[in-house]
C-alpha cells in the first residue's frame, strides 16, 4: 500500500479515518464545507500533525518524509498560483528542464503563456497538476475537484486524475461515478 492511515484524525476538525491505498488509485474524499476536507488531505500531505491515528505513506510515518512524497496540487489557501504569471513562468520558477510533456498531459499545452488571471478554474487545477507532477512525487493530493463546474468539466478533471499513473487523494463536494475509494466526511 501507498498510504495507509489507521484511525487517524484532527479533533474538533475531522473524524477518524482509516484508509488504504495502492498504487495509482484514486481516493476520493467527499464532504460538504467544514466537514475537514482539506484538513485531512493536509494531514496525508504530512503537512498537518494529526492528534490520533497513525499514518504511513509511501513507506514512511515521519511528517518530513511523508511531504518529500506527496505534492499538492490546487489546494486554496496554501498553494495559491501568482496571478501576475503566466503558465510557463510558474513552471520555469520551479524547474529549469523542459515541462512541455507536463503541460500537454495536463491539457494546458496551448496556454503556456496565458497568464494565470486569465485561466479559469478548471485550468487553475489543471496548472496545479502540473506543478504537481514536477516534483514526481508518489501521491498527488488535489482539493475541491469539483468547486464551481459544470459537470461536463468536472468529468473531465476525475478523468485526468485517474489517467495520471499516481496515487491520487482528491476533495469534492459531490463524488464522481469511478473512484478506487471514497472518504465521506460530514
Amino acid at each position: 500500500m501507498v498510504i495507509t492511515a489507521d484511525g487517524l484524525a484532527v479533533e474538533g476538525v475531522y473524524p477518524e479515518v482509516s484508509l488504504k491505498a495502492g498504487a495509482g488509485t484514486l481516493t476520493v474524499v467527499a464532504g460538504s464545507a467544514g466537514s475537514g476536507r482539506t484538513s485531512l488531505l493536509l494531514t496525508l500531505a504530512g503537512r498537518m500533525k494529526p492528534t490520533k491515528g497513525a499514518l504511513n505513506v509511501a513507506g514512511h510515518a515521519g511528517r518530513r518524509a511523508i511531504r518529500r512524497a506527496v505534492a499538492l496540487a490546487l489546494i486554496d489557501g496554501v498553494t495559491d498560483l501568482d496571478r501576475s504569471l503566466t503558465v510557463g513562468e510558474h513552471l520555469r520558477e520551479r524547474r529549469r528542464r523542459p515541462y512541455q510533456e507536463i503541460l500537454e498531459r495536463v491539457g494546458l499545452a496551448d496556454l503556456e503563456r496565458a497568464p494565470v488571471r486569465e485561466l479559469d478554474r478548471e485550468q487553475h487545477v489543471r496548472l496545479g497538476l502540473a506543478l504537481a507532477l514536477l516534483d514526481e512525487p508518489e501521491v498527488i493530493v488535489a482539493d475541491n475537484v469539483d468547486a464551481g463546474l459544470p459537470v461536463d468539466r468536472q468529468q473531465a478533471l476525475w478523468n485526468l486524475l485517474r489517467a495520471l499513473d499516481r496515487t491520487v487523494v482528491a476533495s469534492c463536494v459531490t463524488p464522481p461515478a469511478r473512484f478506487d475509494q471514497l472518504v465521506e466526511l460530514s
